[in-house]
């Protein structure tokens, strides 16, 4: 598997609302690599972290709500807000009653329930919460601050990554469409293409710019993959396989869970 300037355009695309234009050779790429979703997430992470980076840099301090609300409206001005709506469809579909069939039925249904809605609040709600501590944590070391946000990103992409890897779409659709072009070896080229950011703190504290926990973006891999066996799981018992709603969904959750997991490490340390 080879990462072409296609296939990261392609993946850029797809993750991001970064003008690097759409064609059908960029996206048939993307669909044969999905590694490329993680490698194009290091450049992601770095512009996700500027609300981070310029809270910690301005010379009167920023108040926690403000850093709190303006990190999820960058993140989703950057990102777009594709895969929050597949939070919101399997929140929906997992408050439903009934087997797989029903529960994607309900995910194809426009209109938002009570339970895609508290999904999409608790998601954001945690990301808001995770930024604020991750300025915190950029006071003491800015570097170690950007770690954690691009570590986290990685982890997400990863995450989504992995599942077209190993997983089994139950219909025709985006799901379909990425997972019937890979296979379980391409998880060999996911993880290569993740796991430098595991090194982003052993370098920096390596090189004298970080503090003593370097294991902090190792720990945001870590829960970013442990919510990816989560998701997998989940997905094919209660729907059935892999469908595209569950990787934006895996997106969306592993990135919030990445960053706290990163939190809590540097906490300990």
């Amino acid at each position: 598997m080879v990462l072409t300037v296609a296939a990261l355009r392609g993946a850029l695309g797809f993750c991001s609302r970064v003008p690097v234009g759409r064609d059908e050779a960029a996206w048939e790429a993307f669909r044969r690599t999905p590694a490329a979703m993680p490698a194009v997430a290091y450049a992601l992470g770095a512009l996700v972290a500027l609300p981070v980076a310029a809270a910690t840099l301005l010379p009167v301090p920023v108040p926690s709500p403000t850093v709190a609300a303006a990190v999820p409206a960058w993140l989703y001005l950057v990102t777009g807000i594709t895969h929050l709506d597949g939070v919101a469809d399997l929140g929906d579909a997992a408050v439903v009653h009934g087997d797989a069939e029903r529960r994607r039925e309900v995910m194809k249904d426009s209109a938002l329930g009570v339970g895609g809605a508290l999904a999409v609040a608790l998601g954001v709600f945690g990301l808001a919460t995770a930024a604020t501590v991750a300025v915190d944590l950029g006071r003491l070391s800015l570097v170690d601050a950007v770690a954690l946000v691009v570590a986290a990103e990685v982890g997400a992409r990863g995450a989504a990554a992995a599942l077209v890897c190993v997983g089994e779409a139950p219909h025709e659709g985006l799901g379909s469409a990425l997972t019937a072009e890979s296979g379980p070896r391409g998880l060999i080229w996911v993880a290569l293409a993740a796991t430098p950011a595991a090194l982003l703190g052993p370098a920096a504290a390596a090189a004298g710019v970080g503090f003593d926990a370097a294991f902090v973006p190792g720990a945001a891999l870590a829960a970013a993959g442990a919510v990816a066996v989560v998701g997998l799981a989940w997905a094919n018992a209660r729907l059935g396989g892999v469908s595209g709603d569950v990787l934006g969904a895996t997106t969306e959750v592993a990135r919030v869970v990445g960053i706290h997991a990163g939190v809590i490490a540097w906490t300990l340390s």
